[in-house]
Order: C-alpha cells, then structure tokens, then sequence
C-alpha cells in the first residue's frame, strides 16, 4: 500500500466512524500523545511498538487530509529536498547543514 492509499483509507475510516475531521490543533494535540505511547513503547520493548507508529501515521495522515496535502507527494519532494542538500560535521563532530537546495 502506498502513503496516498493509507490516506485515503484512514480518512473515510474517520469519517465512517464520525471521528474529529475539522478540529486541526485537537488532531495535532492527540498526535503529541501518541508519539508519546511510541516513545514508551519503545524504551520499555513493548511488542506494540509498530502499532504506535502507526497511529503516530494515521494522525499525520489525517492532518494532511484535513489541510488539502497530499501526504505522498509531500514525503516524495522532501526526501529528494533532504538527498541535494550538503552537510560537514563542526568541530563536535554534529552534522550541519551547509548547501540548500535551490526551491523548485
């Protein structure tokens, strides 16, 4: 399954279900939670882990379908965005950023 379908299922799941499809900063509130049951999920080795991460997807997914975005083509242009760009490591030996790609 590709992002653009799990959008879309997520979506009319949400709306078969009468789930919040309008309130943006509620949507976002609830993802900090579930980052927050990923994060425990992994420090203490639950076998949910993957679960977690998948909700942590579906509210992303749902953010995105709430503000008009195409979460597929997003993650596509930011990954080839992240690829052009340039890094040195500085004198502690952290990666930073020292060529941007031109904006397309």
């Amino acid at each position: 399954m590709d992002i653009r379908s799990a959008q879309k299922l997520a979506w009319d799941n949400k709306l078969d279900k009468g789930f919040n499809t309008a309130d943006v900063p509620l949507k976002f509130g609830l993802l900090t939670a579930e980052i927050g049951e990923a994060f425990t999920a992994w420090r203490k080795r639950h076998s949910n882990f993957g679960e977690e991460l998948a909700d942590v997807f579906l509210y992303l997914a749902a953010i995105a379908e709430m503000n008009g975005l195409d979460l597929q083509t997003e993650v596509q242009r930011k990954i080839t965005k992240n690829r052009e760009r340039g890094y040195a490591r500085n004198e502690h030996g952290v990666p930073v950023r020292v060529a941007e790609t031109p904006e397309t």
